[in-house]
C-alpha cells in the first residue's frame, strides 16, 4: 500500500498531457459538486491534487482553497440571479469562518503532510456519515441562533482553513438549522461562506507555501465550467438520491485515503 501512494504522488513522472488531462477532467466533477450541493468541492479536489496530479499535501490543501474558493464564488452569482442567497446571513457566517480558516490556514502550513492528510481524510468519513444520515429542516431560527451562527462559522473556517475541507457540507446544514433558511437558499448561501473562508484559509497557507499558479488556474477552469452545469442542475436532480449516492463515494474514497496514510 506504501508503494500505491509513491506511485500516485509521483504521477508527474507520468506524461505530463495524460496526467494534466485527467487532471482537468476530474476538476469537472469538483465544480458541478459545488453546484448541485453547495459543497463537497475541497473533498474531491486535494484527492485530485495530491494523487493523480503529484502535489505535496500542503501544496494540494492551499491550491483546493483558491480552487474551491473562485469556483464557489461564480456559482454563487449564479444561484444569487436565481434568488437563492440570504446575503445577510451568509456574510455574518462568512465573516467569523474567515477568522477561523486564516488561523487554521497558518497552523496548517506547519504540520506535516501526512498529518494534514489522515485528518482530511477523517473528514471525508464524517462527512459522508452526515451526508448518509441526512438532514432535517427547521423553519424560524431564533434571535437566540445569533451566537450559534458565530460560533459555529468560526469552528467550521477553522476546520476548511486546516485541511481544506469541512465546508459546504458543515455549512448547509448549519445555515438550514441555524438560520431557518430553506435547502436551496442554504446551498446558494453556502456558496457565499465558502468563498469567503477558502480566500482566508487561503491567505493563511501562503505564509509557509508555495503554489504552481498555472496549474491551480487551470484546475480552477474547468471547475468553474462544472459549476455552471452544477447550477444549471440544481432543483432538477432530486437532492436526496443526490446526496446519498455522492455520501456513498466520499466515505469510499475517505477510507480510501486513510488507507493510503496509515499503511
Amino acid at each position: 500500500m506504501r508503494g500505491t501512494k509513491t506511485i500516485c504522488r509521483l504521477s508527474r513522472k507520468s506524461p505530463m498531457t495524460a496526467v494534466l488531462l485527467l487532471t482537468l477532467f476530474l476538476s469537472l466533477f469538483i465544480g458541478i459538486s459545488l453546484g448541485l450541493l453547495g459543497g463537497g468541492g475541497s473533498i474531491l479536489t486535494v484527492p485530485i491534487l495530491t494523487y493523480v496530479a503529484g502535489l505535496e499535501p500542503r501544496e494540494a490543501i492551499a491550491a483546493s482553497l483558491f480552487i474551491v474558493g473562485t469556483t464557489s464564488l461564480v456559482s454563487a452569482i449564479s444561484h444569487a440571479r436565481n434568488g437563492r442567497v440570504r446575503w445577510k446571513t451568509g456574510l455574518l457566517f462568512g465573516a467569523a469562518g474567515m477568522v477561523g480558516a486564516f488561523g487554521g490556514g497558518v497552523l496548517g502550513g506547519y504540520i506535516p503532510g501526512t498529518i494534514l492528510m489522515i485528518a482530511f481524510a477523517l473528514m471525508m468519513i464524517a462527512t459522508s456519515t452526515a451526508m448518509l444520515r441526512g438532514r432535517k429542516q427547521k423553519k424560524g431560527a431564533s434571535k437566540s441562533s445569533l451566537w450559534r451562527v458565530l460560533v459555529d462559522g468560526l469552528v467550521v473556517g477553522a476546520v476548511t482553513g486546516l485541511v481544506g475541507a469541512g465546508g459546504g457540507f458543515l455549512v448547509v446544514p448549519a445555515l438550514a438549522l441555524l438560520g431557518g433558511l430553506s435547502m436551496p437558499v442554504a446551498v446558494g448561501t453556502s456558496l457565499v461562506v465558502i468563498t469567503m473562508k477558502s480566500f482566508a484559509g487561503l491567505a493563511g497557507y501562503l505564509t509557509s507555501v508555495q503554489l504552481d499558479w498555472g496549474l491551480v488556474l487551470m484546475v480552477t477552469a474547468a471547475a468553474i465550467v462544472g459549476s455552471l452545469a452544477g447550477s444549471r442542475l440544481a432543483g432538477r436532480v432530486p437532492e436526496t438520491l443526490l446526496r446519498k449516492g455522492f455520501g456513498v463515494f466520499v466515505l469510499v474514497m475517505g477510507v480510501f485515503v486513510l488507507g493510503l496514510e496509515l499503511l
